[in-house]
């Protein structure tokens, strides 16, 4: 019997073969000692609380009795009634869900363990999941040749691609926390006439509608700097905020429960863009652009829906770099076939990443399809292939050069609202929203007034009075907080320090509003208790209680004191008996014009109108 250990060449000191010493070539023997831990990528990876989740479930499909053909009683199970894998086709074909979701296709790929295949499967605790590329390998693994471009060959060029609709997909569904999310962001084109783009902010949880499916609840959309266009818009990217709103979102309320249920942090899951065109013929419609015999996502917009996948990887231990595929998603808005406004939400395939991670593929003038470059010396481009119908409807495959169907890189997702809405941002009095000049400015002054009116600098804590109007007070100014606009304003006016505004994230989005101590940490922070100074100098505060009533009218309406009246021109009228109603002193109608003279002169245009009159003639407005 022979004992035999491995070294590497780096580990003997000696050259590689072919004369080349590579440090990246490592051994084929199974690893010993620490180093086995450093090639374990997959085990040190933090997951999703959602991944979490569904690993720790069997993800069957339970299954009642069936009356018709189950013979067995009620505590037995046949072929009939017995529990379906997540997998199972045809559950997904019944119900018409296209996409296996990702743990279903793990699942599939990898049984579970306990089973007969798992437990005589030699390589059933390896990740089943191996990212695409199609990049030259660099240095060769074989060491053979000089590196790419100098030299090639079958072990590091990558083989020939077959573009082929992906069977599962990352995210099964898009929710929208509440209609108000989307109201105000499609608000920013009704204002302006521009396109707008925004960032998704939420987080991921489990969809039961799909067996073992992953969601994307949208809880505010955060609009970076940006230039709208009617036909298009120009977005500043890489985007320089993202590191401060993820920061941001990772401050908010997240508690055990949620995590043990698979709710996630607040980050950034996806992008947002406008595609709105109103109709020559009429204006109060919109065009409809995207369908199935034109388009549903551009080549450009599906190059730039992988680029931005690229830089948002999902970190999974079923991978063996330690991270695979993305969950950012792509929603667009855009005009229905009645004209109306709708949604569409996609991401694009893993080959689609990857293709352009390889720089093989650009937009093409053609919003539907996609170019193939051409190989040059620096860039190998292996042969493309797809699937299509011919004339005579037989399964062929094409050449995918120079142009093939942007169709084959996307994936499609559902998108929603809640039946019973549970938005996690609950403000009463929106804050302007970022990045939106012209439009809605964010200034500290807005802030300051805001915080005057709301009465800010008198909130006493829940120690101090408990009061009923107290209480009131501290939950108006809670509910205000719970706004992610104002949220992510905060940190760029520079009034509070971190620690005041993790304080005000964990207020916003706390999930009781109404409890009476919820603002009494940061009512006794130094930050606040300055800010609130600042605001007490700024301008009087909002008084809690109601002040003394006016007197009313006869038609049920406060009268206007007698000072105001003098300084707008107006006199009061008496002759209605009981309560005084304004009257423009160009208005005769009442005790007859000077000189006897029958007529009305219109308070608003100056017209002289006949006594009877009671709108103006020429201008149209009453003359009362």
């Amino acid at each position: 019997m022979l004992y035999l250990s491995y070294k590497t060449y780096d580990e003997q000191g000696v050259d590689a073969p072919g004369g080349t010493k590579d440090s990246n070539v490592s051994s084929v023997s199974a690893p010993v000692g620490d180093s086995a831990e450093t090639k374990r990528a997959w085990e040190a990876v933090k997951e999703d609380p959602v991944d979490v989740f569904w690993r720790s479930k069997d993800g069957k499909i339970s299954r009642q009795r069936d009356t018709k053909f189950c013979k067995h009683g009620d505590k037995g199970m046949c072929d009939y009634c017995m529990p379906l894998e997540p997998y199972d086709a045809g559950y997904h074909k019944e119900h018409a869900i296209k996409h296996l979701s990702f743990h279903a296709h793990l699942r599939k790929l990898q049984p579970s363990q306990g089973s007969t295949v798992g437990a005589s499967s030699s390589t059933a605790n390896l990740p089943p999941l191996q990212p695409e590329s199609y990049q030259v390998k660099v240095p060769c693994p074989t060491a053979s040749h000089p590196p790419f471009p100098k030299g090639i060959c079958t072990s590091c060029q990558p083989a020939a691609i077959t573009l082929q609709p992906q069977p599962f997909r990352m995210v099964d569904h898009v929710e929208f926390a509440s209609k108000q999310v989307v109201d105000r962001f499609i608000d920013g084109w009704r204002k302006a006439g521009v396109q707008r783009y925004g960032f998704l902010i939420g987080r991921y949880e489990p969809y039961t509608e799909v067996p073992m499916g992953i969601k994307a609840v949208v809880e505010a959309i955060h609009e970076p700097m940006q230039q709208g266009e009617v036909d298009g818009l120009t977005v500043a990217l890489p985007w320089e905020d993202e590191k401060r709103i993820s920061e941001l979102g990772s401050w908010c309320y997240h508690d055990t429960d949620m995590q043990k249920a698979g709710r996630g942090n607040v980050q950034v899951i996806g992008q947002i863009f406008t595609d709105l065109t109103p109709r020559p013929d009429d204006r109060s419609k919109l065009v409809y652009k995207r369908h199935a015999q034109s388009f549903f996502m551009s080549g450009l917009e599906a190059t730039f829906a992988a680029k931005m996948q690229a830089e948002h990887p999902t970190s999974t231990k079923s991978s063996r770099t330690g991270q695979y595929g993305s969950r950012f998603v792509t929603v667009i808005v855009t005009g229905t076939e009645e004209g109306s406004i709708d949604m569409q939400s996609f991401q694009v395939s893993e080959q689609a990443v990857a293709m352009v991670q390889a720089d093989m593929v650009v937009p093409s003038r053609e919003p539907q399809t996609v170019i193939v470059r051409k190989e040059t010396e620096g860039r190998y481009i292996p042969e493309v292939f797809y699937r299509s119908k011919n004339q005579y409807g037989i399964e062929v495959k094409e050449s995918a050069k120079p142009t093939f169907p942007v169709d084959f890189l996307l994936v499609n997702i559902t998108h929603g609202f809640p039946l019973r809405p549970s938005p996690l941002f609950r403000f009463s009095d929106p804050f302007p929203i970022e990045n939106r000049l012209g439009i809605e400015n964010q200034s500290s002054e807005v802030l300051i007034s805001r915080l005057s009116q709301l009465g800010a600098s008198s909130v006493a804590p829940s120690p101090l009075d408990n009061s009923f109007s107290s209480r009131q007070a501290r939950e108006k100014l809670a509910r205000w907080f719970s706004d992610w606009h104002l949220l992510a304003y905060w940190s760029q006016v520079g009034f509070l320090g971190p620690e005041d505004i993790k304080q005000i994230a964990r207020i916003a989005t706390s999930p009781n509003l109404e409890e009476p101590s919820i603002l009494d940490p940061l009512l006794e922070r130094e930050g606040w208790q300055t800010l609130m100074a600042i605001v007490s100098e700024s301008g009087p505060s909002k008084p809690s209680g109601p002040g003394p009533a006016r007197p009313i009218d006869n038609d049920g309406f406060e009268e206007i004191p007698p000072e105001l009246l003098d300084e707008m021109g107006m006199d009061v009228d008496q002759t209605s008996g009981g309560g005084s109603r304004p009257r423009s002193r160009l208005d005769t109608s009442a005790g007859g014009p000077p000189g006897g003279s029958a007529t009305k002169i219109c308070p608003h245009c100056t017209f002289e109108n006949s006594a009877s009159a009671v709108d103006c003639d020429v201008c149209g407005l009453p003359l009362v």
